[in-house]
């Protein structure tokens, strides 16, 4: 068996895909795009490793999908390739784009099956339109339009990459730098996914995204201090007093973070925003919730409800429930309705009782962006 190791790059967004979600996290059926990608190409050969580049800020949350090597991807294409290649010790490497997302396993195969013909061995369609540059007809029968995954020999890969210049895929690399190529037939179905409103788009070879609703529950306290104001779903409560905490204190939205998070598996604020961290001394909440809610919406999530109770002996809460359910709808993107806000007290009793601090707990529903839905997206 040959000695080929496997990559899929993930990291960065299109500007011409326009959904909600980034498009390498729309699901099929309970997948991520990227994900489903790679189990499939991975199936289709014992490949030696397998890496996966990601985005910076969701490596971690990728680590929590699988047993694949997941790794920084850069700022461009290029730079998340050669960011893999240095984990490559195999002799060739096959790379393909998370945005490929219905590879027909016959491609990958034929492609697997041609190591060793070339540096490069590169999957291409045919034009059968007319092709006009600059005012001048071209040859159709020498345009080829360029597909992935395309299989490469590991080291002319790498020495054609670390050359220097700006390269669209691997083969225009292998070429610059001198290497043989080979062009194999390749197919429809491995159109990359550039266009919502792609005539054929490869969504249409995928399954809905599940129904599936997923809950979380989060929990907080905060002790008073004096001195400080205090902010509760990013309202001013309280003038005289506020709450002791690394950040504003924000007890609410510290619990409805937690529950965002519980709900997406995707950990708790201490690990996103950690008091040791200078960046979030004394900051307001309310943008580390709307950071949250950036990050769940670009990893394919919609934000359904969420219920929030305040425990306080003091102050009294229910003259600001409107102002802070209408501040965190607006933060969330939903409607007020869906954003519920409760007070209660201890009757005197425990640490809220005696006046001491203030405790909130949440839980929020979410839900996954339905895609299928988008105007512009055919299906």
């Amino acid at each position: 068996m040959l000695d080929i190791s496997l990559i899929v790059l993930s990291a960065g967004e299109s500007s011409r895909f326009k959904t909600k979600a980034k498009k390498q996290w729309l699901r099929s059926a309970d997948k991520p795009l990227w994900l489903n990608v790679t189990d499939f190409l991975a199936s289709s050969y014992a490949f030696k490793d397998v890496i996966v580049t990601g985005s910076a800020e969701e490596l971690a949350y990728m680590y929590k999908f699988c047993d694949y090597k997941i790794i920084k991807g850069g700022t461009t294409r290029q730079n998340s390739l050669i960011n893999a290649l240095q984990y490559i010790q195999s002799e060739y490497v096959l790379v393909s784009d998370a945005a490929r997302c219905a590879v027909p396993r016959s491609l990958a195969l034929r492609l697997l099956e041609e190591a060793g013909n070339a540096d490069i061995i590169v999957p291409y369609l045919a034009v059968n339109d007319t092709v006009i540059y600059e005012q001048g007809v071209i040859n159709r029968d020498k345009v080829k339009l360029i597909q992935t995954p395309q299989l490469s020999k590991t080291q002319i890969l790498k020495e054609a990459l670390f050359q220097g210049g700006e390269f669209t895929d691997e083969s225009s690399a292998v070429s610059a730098y001198g290497g043989s190529v080979k062009y194999i037939l390749g197919d429809i179905k491995a159109e990359k996914l550039t266009l919502t409103n792609d005539r054929n788009s490869p969504l249409s070879m995928l399954s809905p995204p599940a129904s599936t609703v997923f809950t979380g529950i989060g929990f907080d306290a905060h002790r008073y201090e004096e001195g400080k104001s205090m902010y509760l779903g990013g309202v001013k409560i309280e003038d005289s007093y506020g709450l002791k905490a690394h950040s504003d204190g924000d007890v609410l939205i510290h619990a409805l973070i937690d529950a965002l998070l519980g709900a997406a598996g995707a950990g708790d604020i201490g690990e996103w925003f950690p008091d040791t961290d200078m960046r979030y001394k004394d900051i307001d909440s309310a943008k580390l919730l709307e950071s949250v809610a950036l990050f769940l919406t670009r990893v394919g999530f919609e934000i359904v409800h969420c219920d929030i109770t305040i425990v306080a002996q003091k102050p009294k809460i229910s003259p600001f429930k409107q102002a802070i359910s209408k501040r965190l709808a607006h933060i969330l993107n939903i409607s007020p309705v869906h954003v519920n806000i409760k007070a209660t007290t201890t009757e005197s009793m425990g640490f809220t009782g005696r006046e001491e601090g203030i405790a909130a707990q949440a839980a929020a529903t979410l839900k996954y962006y339905d895609w299928t839905t988008h105007e512009n997206i055919n299906r």
